[in-house]
């Protein structure tokens, strides 16, 4: 929301003011050209300015060991054009400047692969900070504690906050920064997460401590000031109380990491909020069972809702646990819906759900087992949520899907396994009205232009599961995907499941890639001006 000062009420916005405040307010994008007004007519409520920057950052390329990886990208401008993505080094220590690049990228709509070699960095303990307690339980069903005794969290001790080692930054100007999405990999080139944009506030949902030992939070500042950090926990057990684990100073251009696992106790459930009070920072949460394994990164949470969709459950046998958090004080009544290839009904286990406020619990589904479907949560308090089901990375819990928004304008997949690498797939589902999408693929020497489009049709309240390979011709290992809504569908969400040796590796949801921004409508007349009585 940009906001007036009260003596700025009803004087007139010049839709230059709009515009710099829409490009502060999303972050990601900025308007490359001004918009003048007509001598009478208003701006629609359609007017769009071309999205000009984009910033991602990745937390395992160049690092050693069980994460390192390589960085993934792709961008499709709405138009050609010149522009450039320069992927640069973030440091533990901090600098002025961005790090030593690795790669400057200059070609949009075909896949593009940077290696990172690792660059080992003194893992030099620093100030910690007090750790929270961990609180009496709110009490609760499915899987809440009752008996008011505490389960999880730790009373005393410091969190330690180390300097990360390794991290990459992506800094994208001109076509490169349009319709961008990038993503990380594994040493062997499968893809391991999505590389956020940094923001201000962040939800992760995902199994506790009982089944995964370590629990590490990376936080990556790509602005050239500090940033200050504040993470709160919630637990099936309540909330971690007392102060939330406040004043992380992230240098800038730098990544700090701090492991939670043992501060999380026996929980079963745990959701991390983390919020800025100066600046921005990218946030990633990995989950592993033990010190030595790659584990698992989970995908980032939609915000709090009353209406949330968790897309992209795949058709594999294996139980379903959806976590559920209820970060607020009101209690929540909580209807499951499965939007599945048969329609969409309420799961067994789905109905019946209530909640206190400040709770976090695991809801078992086994009605879905082998069944591709998005679970739509309904509430009556602002909720957030996952769902994980067998398979992962090596080491990880399980694989884990989060509340996630509908595409918008594309959605942009940047590395899918191909061949005896592995497979990928898209879970597309509508659960309100019926949508169309169109389907692209391209690889690094085939260019998603002039490739023929899959159409998908899928009505509404339905899921359809669509295999994706590279183009006609394209034998390389690795491919991207770019889906496309059609003018008039309905809300459409879609999951992207890897699979590998015939297990599913992970489940990411598609985010817009966009390459505009919308505009708030105004008008050149001056009858709003004027002295309020």
């Amino acid at each position: 929301m940009i906001r007036l000062p009260g003596g700025a009420r009803g004087r007139l916005l010049s839709v230059a003011a709009v515009a710099a405040g829409l490009a502060a307010v999303y972050g990601a994008g900025a308007v490359s050209h001004p918009t003048t007004l007509g001598s009478r007519a208003s701006l629609s409520s359609t007017s769009r300015a071309a999205v000009s920057s984009a910033i991602r950052a990745c937390p395992a390329p160049g690092s050693a060991g069980a994460t390192a990886g390589s960085v993934v990208s792709a961008a499709v401008p709405a138009a050609a054009g010149q522009g450039s993505a320069v992927v640069a080094r973030l440091s533990g220590a901090g600098n002025a400047t961005a790090g030593a690049v690795v790669r400057t990228i200059t070609t949009p709509n075909v896949l593009n692969s940077s290696a990172v070699s690792a660059v080992p960095v003194p893992r030099v303990k620093t100030a910690g900070t007090k750790a929270p307690r961990s609180g009496t339980a709110s009490g609760g069903t499915n899987g809440g504690s009752t008996n008011g005794a505490s389960s999880g969290g730790s009373t005393s001790g410091a969190l330690t906050t180390a300097p990360g080692q390794g991290g990459v930054m992506v800094q994208a100007t001109g076509a490169m920064a349009q319709g961008l999405e990038v993503e990380q990999a594994d040493p062997g080139g499968l893809v391991t997460g999505q590389c956020p944009a940094p923001g201000t506030d962040f939800w992760f949902v995902g199994p506790g401590a009982d089944t995964t030992a370590n629990i590490e939070l990376y936080l990556m500042n790509t602005d050239a000031q500090s940033a200050d950090v504040q993470v709160s926990a919630l637990t099936d057990s309540g909330p971690l109380l007392g102060s939330s684990d406040t004043g992380i100073v992230v240098p800038p251009h730098a990544m700090v990491v701090q492991s939670l696992g043992k501060y999380l106790g026996t929980s079963r459930v745990m959701a991390l909020h983390v919020s800025t009070s100066i600046g921005q920072v990218a946030v990633a949460v990995r989950e592993a069972k033990g010190a030595t394994a790659a584990g698992g990164w989970l995908p980032a949470a939609q915000q709090p809702a009353a209406s949330l969709v968790i897309p992209g459950l795949p058709g594999t046998a294996g139980s379903r646990q959806l976590y559920i958090v209820v970060p607020g004080n009101g209690n929540a009544q909580i209807k499951v819906t499965a939007v599945t290839a048969k329609g969409s009904y309420q799961p067994t286990g789905g109905s019946g759900i209530d909640l206190p406020g400040d709770s976090a619990v695991a809801v078992q589904l086994p009605s879905l087992s082998g069944v591709a479907a998005a679970i739509r949560v309904s509430s009556t308090v602002p909720v957030t949520a996952a769902v994980m089901l067998p398979g992962g990375a090596t080491g990880a819990p399980g694989a884990i899907s989060a509340a996630a928004a509908p595409v918008s304008e594309q959605g942009l997949a940047a590395a899918n396994p191909a061949g005896p690498a592995g497979s990928a797939e898209l879970v597309i589902s509508a659960p309100g009205a019926a949508a169309t999408v169109r389907i692209v693929t391209a690889t690094s020497k085939i260019s998603f232009s002039g490739q023929s489009a899959t159409t998908v049709n899928v009505a509404a309240g339905h899921t359809i599961v669509t295999p994706v390979r590279p183009p006609p011709g394209g034998k390389s290992a690795s491919f991207a995907v770019e889906v496309t809504p059609a003018s008039g569908s309905g809300p459409v969400y879609i999951g992207r499941v890897i699979s590998s040796g015939g297990t599913v590796r992970s489940i990411m949801p598609l985010t817009s890639a966009l390459t505009w921004v919308s505009l708030p409508a105004t008008q050149d007349s001056l009858t709003a001006a004027g002295t309020r009585h």
